[in-house]
């Protein structure tokens, strides 16, 4: 396949290209190069530097391509209203020109990266009453250090349970009302050109080449700077938050599968798969397995430790289904959170 990765410069875009590459593919290379997203010194070889949100200016490199696997995207919670036109302009209107000068080359496949964040929570149920969709959490609960979500008829503590792909959406932030919104251009595209497309969930994505210390960088990352500055890494709320930690080269891995899955898919085809681990683990268990890799144990002085702060618009647990992308895409982690997290603890970061 002859594939144009978008965002190829980029964590994720990186090693979906030098996967698609080690498995005989060509990638073709754009990235914008973000400053604050790649630093002032980003390496930019066989890379063309465009926006995508100029994509009709450069549709000429899109003849010839089979595919399109669209990596680029302003990142980060988007936590202030003046962030909201940036994720507007990169993500949806990025998105939108990219698929209409596809649309004028001739492609008509396309992955996509979304993220699991259209969720908003998770899905939770009550022992008593069963499945419940619990509002957010209130400031005052949050205050007194009532962190998990109650049932809203009796008022015991919820209990997660898997998200699967049919779940309704409930972006709770800028940059997750932007990815819904490319999820929603893609499949007005796929009904309009007759394409086909996958749209990739990613769950918190760690590995070598993450971001080190900005907007773009992970929990993961930032415990492990933490511990590099001989500082105990911080752990909101209780620690008790549960998520998803999938390594980079199991979602280059998922990309290709997905690549490959829609090459002869038929028209209107249109599938949102979750990428994660299967494993889910706490973020005080993220904390400690970084913590571990490098050495640091209980008693150290650089353990752990959890403050019972909190970030409003966080959500408290959002832990996927694999099963889907299993069956249908046959993919499936081959890195855990256990080996992966420790390993991450050495493993090189972009500055």
């Amino acid at each position: 396949m002859r594939v144009l990765v978008t965002g190829s410069a980029g964590f994720i875009g990186a090693a979906v290209a030098a996967e698609l590459e080690a498995g005989g593919h060509e990638a073709v290379r754009v990235d914008v190069l973000l400053p604050q997203a790649h630093g002032p010194d980003a390496d930019a070889t066989d890379t063309h530097v465009l926006d995508v949100r100029e994509a009709e200016a450069w549709v000429d490199l899109l003849h010839g391509v089979d595919a399109v696997c669209h990596q680029a995207a302003l990142v980060g919670a988007g936590v202030r209203v003046g962030d909201l036109p940036g994720y507007a302009a990169h993500n949806d209107l990025g998105t939108a020109a990219l698929l209409a000068a596809m649309h004028r080359a001739g492609v008509d496949r396309m992955v996509l990266a979304s993220s699991m964040v259209v969720y908003g929570e998770g899905r939770y149920a009550c022992a008593r009453h069963g499945a419940q969709s619990p509002p957010p959490r209130s400031r005052e609960d949050l205050d007194a250090g009532d962190f998990e979500n109650r049932c809203p008829r009796c008022g015991i503590p919820l209990a997660w349970e898997l998200v699967e792909e049919h779940a309704r959406p409930d972006p709770r932030s800028a940059y997750a009302a932007s990815k819904l919104a490319q999820e929603h251009y893609t499949s007005a595209w796929v009904r309009q050109a007759g394409a086909a497309a996958v749209a990739l969930r990613y769950h918190n994505v760690y590995g070598p080449g993450m971001p080190r210390d900005t907007p773009y960088s992970g929990v993961a990352a930032m415990f492990r700077s933490a511990l590099e500055r001989s500082e105990p890494p911080r752990v909101f709320e209780d620690g008790g938050q549960m998520r998803d930690f999938v390594h980079v080269s199991d979602v280059a891995r998922a990309n290709v599968a997905a690549l490959s899955s829609i090459v002869d898919a038929p028209s209107g085809s249109n599938v949102a798969y979750n990428v994660c681990s299967g494993t889910p683990v706490s973020i005080l268990q993220v904390a400690e397995l970084v913590a571990r890799g490098t050495g640091t144990g209980p008693g150290s002085g650089h353990w752990p430790t959890v403050t019972g702060e909190y970030r409003l618009g966080d959500v408290r647990h959002v832990v996927a289904s694999p099963e889907l992308a299993r069956r249908e895409l046959g993919f499936r982690a081959v890195v855990g959170p256990e080996q992966g997290l420790a390993a991450f603890a050495h493993e090189p970061l972009r500055a």
